[in-house]
C-alpha cells in the first residue's frame, strides 16, 4: 500500500511539473523565413503572350501578405521579360498560393518555348528578382529570389507547360 501511495505521489508531482513548464511557454515561436517563387504553369495564348501561374511559397511560421513581385523570367538562356504583380495576397504560415501574371515575352523566348513544345522537351527556366511581403504584425520586407527549375509539357493540354 505504501508503495502505491508513493508511486501516485510521484506521478502527480511529474504531472504538476509538466503543467507548470507548459504554462511558462510563451506560445508558438514566430519565425520569418524567406519565401520562394516558382512557375507552376506557363500557358501560351493565341496572341503569342503568356499566362504565367506564379506559385508563391511562404516558409514562415506565420501568415505573410505578399505585397509585390518583380521577377525576371528567363527560358533556356533567353530573357523573356519581367513578371510584375501587386497581389496583396495573404498566405498562411508554411503554405502557398498562386498568382496569375500575363507577360508579352521577347521574340527569342517565344522561339525557345515553341521549340520545347514542338519537340515535347523539358524547358529550363529561371526567376530572379524580389518579392516584397509583410509578416503578420511586422514591417514589410523585401526578399531576393533566385530560382532555377524546369517545366514539362502538360499531357493533353496544347501550349501548356507545368
Amino acid at each position: 500500500m505504501h508503495h502505491r501511495l508513493r508511486t501516485a505521489l510521484t506521478v502527480s508531482l511529474l504531472a504538476a511539473t509538466a503543467l507548470a513548464l507548459t504554462a511558462c511557454n510563451s506560445g508558438v515561436v514566430k519565425r520569418v523565413s524567406p519565401p520562394a517563387a516558382s512557375v507552376q504553369q506557363l500557358t501560351v495564348r493565341a496572341d503569342g503572350g503568356w499566362d504565367v501561374a506564379l506559385r508563391l511559397q511562404n516558409f514562415s511560421s506565420m501568415p505573410m501578405t505578399f505585397d509585390s513581385v518583380s521577377l525576371t523570367l528567363s527560358v533556356g538562356d533567353e530573357a523573356a521579360g519581367i513578371l510584375t504583380a501587386r497581389p496583396a495576397l495573404s498566405i498562411g504560415g508554411v503554405s502557398a498560393d498562386v498568382v496569375n501574371v500575363q507577360l508579352q515575352p521577347s521574340s527569342n523566348a517565344r522561339l525557345v518555348v515553341a521549340d520545347a513544345l514542338a519537340g515535347n522537351r523539358t524547358l529550363a527556366y529561371a526567376l530572379k528578382g524580389t518579392v516584397s511581403a509583410t509578416p503578420q504584425e511586422k514591417k514589410q520586407r523585401s526578399f531576393d529570389v533566385d530560382n532555377h527549375s524546369t517545366l514539362n509539357q502538360a499531357p493533353g493540354l496544347p501550349g501548356v507547360l507545368r
